[in-house]
């Protein structure tokens, strides 16, 4: 990676860019256009996402502090100086998180008549039925533990609720410190049958209120609910580990019991129980943080899922399910002639599971591949692939078996299909697999003809429903021939000298990209036009940030569409005046990546699975795919992309101060946000949101598009994205 190029005030830090995106996500919880129990739900979604923050980012900014390790990033921040900035704008991020519990969600529940924590009131009238539930469900799995030279402070487990209390022994002056685990098999929310509304405790504060019962016989000085939250990284040596499933299996076994990286308490704690509990885990003052409320927010999605109000939530929505994907072989056939563009959750996930089942059943499909990085516990694609392996069809699976937070699931599924038959892989040693490939060989008669499913989401119908992604299926020869290309290369690191149409990382994919920024800059210079849109989930490659600085300089237009990290500063001026990024925080995540090139009138639209970030570009199989159809290009650039570029609700700006900022409402197009726009076009045309192409010969001849300037005969003016943004 080359040095930076600019000064360290020119771009900013991951981690503070990253605290600023989970606000983002917060204020959904405070906008009171969203329903009652989504805010609920940002409101949860937020405290998650600062989980994993902690158990893997910060906890890496915590070991190199610990190691001594300080040399400075592009933004010029050390690892002491990053860890103090995290440590005060999360203190921030707590303050404002629980004053919009306390102070705004909570109570408008209570006015919509849903109860959530206990009050004096409810303890009081509802005593007998709640210390009922205590001795008939609670005492017999709390094992409580007195910490003393005999019974050493407990290694308690990640982010697990835990009480703490200062407790007085019979004759013993001094103190001692009681620590009682609550047991995740217990609920996080009490049901209180005996109310008249529906009303829930929260299993911490029942088992703070009778916690003499859990230490009988002990005077209570102070009590407090606290959480640990531990090192989740994974370290394996991949070169050194005979069996790698069998290697990561035993460090998740180990993850459970990382070096602490926080530890949260609740804000009534006494400065004694606070001082014995930061020592017990070893850790400094900076790394703790009192809250005014149950110290894990996120068991609030918990009442989500209990409370029955449609009132309180988002409209059901219905996907679009085009007709053509029913029944039979009617997916090869209509993928013979002509391309498949999906934008989900608005377009079903169905065709795409449907795909891989309607091949699992074709007599004349030979062989099936794919690569499965998060695909749920009840995954239709991974049944398809169990039912094509049954038919005796030939199927590989490349598992990636450190996809963070799913390698437990990621396990199970590969021991499943190995039993099933199913040749299972691992990828390449030292990258994460983090394409998203289908192929089908179908033999034709005449020929072995492959057809492909291309995606920039996981094969996973849950998140299908909830992230915004897309899905291209294709029987395109150059497409389909680097997709087993990059199969070959998953599973005997054998390398093409070259792709026809695909961008691949780590092997071209960063030069590819620094090419076509390099074009539409040259194209500046020459005073023609020259545009770029990017949409992705984070921009941190300070080369890319590079080349786009030296573009907006050159007079290139640039719109960023970035969901979270942003390492660029917009809007600069004598840097990136011509640089727009704005920010997407909405019912559906997003979680497509999607690059533009104007491309000197022949645009290059390039879709996949990769972020604009050393991880995504150096250190994983990564893979861009074009979308060669220009009706389908003209789609994507105007139809989604342009609808993220004009001025609607929930789309965030970013200023050149870096701070975001929403449009003012007398500047919005119209009332409605993009996904309302999306969701409104998937029930006019159920077919599906993308234009049908017209049918194409069976055999096309590759286009390349690798980042270099490609020219097309089928691509005319009147077809031609433009340079201006839609309006």
């Amino acid at each position: 990676m080359a040095h930076p190029r600019y000064p360290a005030d020119s771009y900013v830090n991951r981690e503070l860019s990253w605290l600023d995106f989970n606000h983002r996500v917060l204020d959904e919880a405070r906008d009171t256009t969203n329903p009652l129990l989504e805010r609920l739900k940002f409101l949860a979604i937020s405290a998650n996402n600062l989980d994993e923050f902690f158990e893997i980012r910060v906890s890496g900014v915590h070991q190199a502090v610990m190691a001594d390790v300080e040399a400075p990033g592009p933004d010029g921040l050390s690892s002491s100086d990053q860890l103090h900035r995290i440590c005060e704008k999360a203190t921030e991020f707590y303050a404002t998180q629980y004053r919009v519990w306390n102070d705004e969600i909570r109570p408008e529940l209570a006015q919509a008549g849903l109860f959530l924590g206990a009050t004096p009131e409810i303890l009081r009238e509802h005593y007998a039925e709640l210390e009922a539930y205590l001795d008939e469900r609670l005492m017999p799995v709390l094992t409580p533990i007195v910490v003393d030279p005999a019974h050493p402070f407990p290694r308690v487990e990640n982010k697990s609720l835990c009480i703490g209390a200062l407790l007085r022994r019979p004759g013993i002056k001094q103190l001692r410190l009681g620590v009682v685990t609550v047991p995740r098999v217990l609920p996080r929310l009490v049901a209180v049958r005996g109310a008249t509304q529906p009303t829930y405790v929260f299993v911490g504060e029942l088992v703070r209120h009778f916690i003499s019962r859990v230490f009988p016989g002990c005077e209570i000085i102070a009590t407090a609910e606290f959480r640990v939250t531990r090192n989740s990284n994974l370290y394996v040596d991949e070169e050194g580990a005979q069996n790698l499933l069998e290697a990561i299996s035993e460090e998740l076994r180990e993850r459970k019991k990382g070096d602490a990286a926080r530890l949260e308490i609740g804000d009534d704690a006494t400065t004694e129980l606070e001082a014995m509990l930061a020592d017990a885990v070893e850790l400094t003052r900076d790394l703790v943080f009192r809250v005014p409320g149950p110290v894990n927010l996120h068991r609030l999605m918990t009442a989500y899922g209990l409370v029955s109000r449609p009132d309180l939530k988002f409209p059901a929505f219905q996907p679009a399910e085009p007709t053509w994907a029913e029944g039979g072989r009617s997916y090869l056939e209509r993928l013979g002639s002509r391309d498949i563009l999906l934008h989900h959750p608005f377009d079903s996930f169905n065709p795409v599971s449907g795909f891989l089942f309607a091949a699992a059943n074709d007599p004349r499909v030979l062989a099936i591949k794919a690569t499965l990085y998060r695909t749920g516990d009840d995954s239709p694609v991974v049944n398809a692939l169990l039912h094509a392996a049954r038919a005796g069809k030939q199927v590989t699976a490349v598992v990636e078996l450190k996809a963070r937070f799913d390698e437990a699931t990621n396990i199970q599924w590969a021991r499943t299909m190995e039993d099933a038959g199913i040749q299972v892989v691992y990828g390449l040693v030292g990258l994460k697999t983090h394409c998203k490939l289908a192929l089908v060989v179908r033999d034709e008669g005449d020929r072995l003809q492959r057809y492909a499913h291309l995606g920039t989401g996981n094969y996973n119908p849950a998140t299908a429903r909830i992230y915004t992604d897309l899905s291209l299926l294709t029987s395109d020869e150059g497409i389909t021939t680097d997709v087993a290309n990059v199969f070959n290369l998953l599973t005997s690191f054998s390398r093409p000298a070259s792709y026809a149409q695909l961008v691949v990382a780590p092997d071209n994919m960063l030069t590819a990209l620094l090419r076509s920024i390099t074009i539409e800059t040259n194209e500046a210079k020459a005073g023609r036009p020259a545009h770029i849109i990017a949409k992705t989930n984070g921009l941190v490659d300070h080369d890319i940030i590079d080349a786009l600085y030296d573009a907006s300089k050159a007079g290139v237009k640039i719109d960023l569409i970035v969901r979270g990290i942003c390492g660029l500063r917009a809007g600069v001026s004598g840097l990136s005046e011509r640089i727009r990024v704005v920010s997407m925080v909405g019912r559906f995540l997003e979680h497509s990546r999607i690059y533009y090139f104007h491309n000197a009138g022949t645009p290059q639209v390039l879709v996949g699975s990769a972020d604009l970030m050393p991880r995504n570009l150096r250190g994983r199989i990564e893979v861009l795919f074009p979308i060669l159809d220009p009706m389908l290009a003209k789609h994507v650039r105007d139809e989604i992309l342009g609808v993220y570029l004009e001025n609607r609700p929930r789309i965030r700006t970013l200023d050149s101060d870096g701070v975001y900022r929403s449009i003012p409402k007398e500047q919005w197009t119209d009332g409605r946000d993009p996904h309302a726009i999306f969701m409104a076009r998937a029930a006019q045309q159920p077919e599906g949101t993308a234009p049908v192409p017209p049918p194409q010969p069976k055999a096309r001849k590759p286009r390349s598009t690798a980042g270099r300037r490609r020219t097309s005969p089928t691509t005319s003016p009147s077809t031609e994205p433009g340079h201006d943004t839609p309006k």
